[in-house]
Formats: C-alpha cells, sequence, structure tokens
C-alpha cells in the first residue's frame, strides 16, 4: 500500500520525536550521573534535598518507549532506566541504610518507566535477562545499591559505546580483588555467580567467563565458593 505525503509526514515527524527524546534522555543522565556518582558511590542526601534533575530525568523516561529492533538503543535505556530507579527508590526512603530495608524494593514495588508500569527485577529479568540471554555483562552493569554490586559509573550507558562501556565494566569487577578474592589455590567469588550461574555459563564454567576478563587467570585446581553479599549502602560520604 502507497503512502501518503501525509502518513510520510507523520512517520517523519513520529521517528525524529523519538530520536529527540531518546538522546536527550541520555545526555540529562550522563549529566546526572556526573554529577551525582563518584569512585562508585551515589550522593543520596544531595539528590533528596534537590530532587529536581532526577524527577525530570523519570518523567522523560515514562513517556520513552524503545523496542528490541535497535538492540543498543533499547539496552541503554534499560539499563539506565534501571540504575536511575534504584537511586530513586532509596532517595525516596532515605535516610535508608540498605536498599532491602524496604519491603518489595526489587520485586513488588512498580515503576512508571518506558510506556509501562514495572518492577526493578522485571526489568532486569524479563526485559534484559530473557530478552538477551547469551550476554552476562548485563549483572556488571545494573547496579542495586549495595556495596556487593559492581561500582555504578558516573556516566551514561549509550547506545553508541555501549558494547565498549559493557566490556570495560565486566573487566573492572573480574580484576577486582574485592569482588575476585584469590588466595593461593581458595578463590571466593561474589553471589551474583551463584544466583545467575546458567548466565555465565554458555562457553563453559564459571571460572572459564572469568579467566575470559580477568589478567591473572585463576587456577585451574581453584576451589571456588561465594562470599556473602554486601547489601550495605552504596553512600559517598
Amino acid at each position: 500500500m502507497r503512502m501518503t505525503s501525509l502518513s510520510i509526514l507523520l512517520f517523519l515527524s513520529t521517528s525524529l520525536g523519538y530520536a529527540q527524546s531518546t538522546t536527550e534522555f541520555f545526555s540529562k543522565s550522563d549529566t546526572f550521573f556526573k554529577d551525582h556518582v563518584k569512585d562508585g558511590r551515589v550522593a543520596y542526601k544531595a539528590i533528596k534535598e534537590n530532587q529536581t534533575a532526577l524527577n525530570e530525568l523519570l518523567a522523560m523516561a515514562k513517556e520513552i518507549v524503545v523496542t528490541k529492533d535497535n538492540t543498543a538503543v533499547y539496552q541503554a535505556f534499560w539499563i539506565n532506566g534501571y540504575n536511575l530507579l534504584v537511586i530513586d527508590g532509596i532517595v525516596k526512603n532515605y535516610p535508608i541504610k540498605s536498599p532491602l530495608d524496604k519491603p518489595g524494593f526489587f520485586d513488588k514495588n512498580k515503576n512508571e518507566i518506558g510506556g509501562t508500569s514495572i518492577t526493578l527485577n522485571d526489568i532486569e529479568n524479563k526485559l534484559l535477562r530473557k530478552n538477551f540471554p547469551k550476554e552476562p555483562r548485563f549483572h556488571f552493569v545494573l547496579v542495586c545499591g549495595g556495596l556487593g554490586c559492581p561500582p555504578i559509573i558516573n556516566a551514561s550507558y549509550m547506545p553508541s559505546t555501549l558494547d565498549a562501556q559493557l566490556e570495560k565494566q565486566t573487566k573492572l569487577a573480574l580484576n577486582d580483588p574485592g569482588f575476585i578474592q584469590v588466595h593461593k589455590n581458595k578463590v571466593k567469588i561474589s553471589q551474583i555467580f551463584e544466583w545467575y550461574k546458567g548466565d555465565f555459563e554458555h562457553d563453559g564454567k564459571v571460572v572459564d567467563f572469568i579467566n575470559k576478563y580477568k589478567s591473572e587467570k585463576l587456577p585451574e585446581n581453584a576451589k571456588v565458593s561465594y562470599y556473602l553479599y554486601d547489601w550495605t549502602l552504596n553512600e559517598s560520604n
């Protein structure tokens, strides 16, 4: 069926508006993270005292609808959206010592974002992990607000640089001696590898995944165990 001139105009206007809204969202998210994140810690108190920037970002994100047709935009939007919503949830309950102090923080509380109402767990598990089952690097960029998580970056995840950012954060985490704790042939690793074990075993065992990114490889006879996850709030001083 041939498109009329009006149909073409409406299509172009919608596409342009979509591009502008996502571009603005990524740009303003970048500014927000730069202003409120330092060394993997979040300035929750400062955000609580002035919530204007965060509220404007989430109001924008509420109206944006992304599709899997553009994988990079889709993934970057939901990664940034997840991290912003975690910050928002903590700010709403601040002062708080851990996100777990708020019942239903991850699995019950609904958030209005991306044209839908959704929990944090569903963003992670249904929109990201389920749709991209062979992308384990999500676990190093989705930040739960606890110190046990890999650190949040002071920048937005951008569609044009997303793959490089995913790679960088994964390498940083797996080369952090606090995240992968090695003592001779005994290795303690994050419970992330226990909870989501299958995500890391597409091309071998969990140790194989770690060694793919780790500069100093884990010993072949490594005795692997898990250290307790630290849910203490990742708050800046």
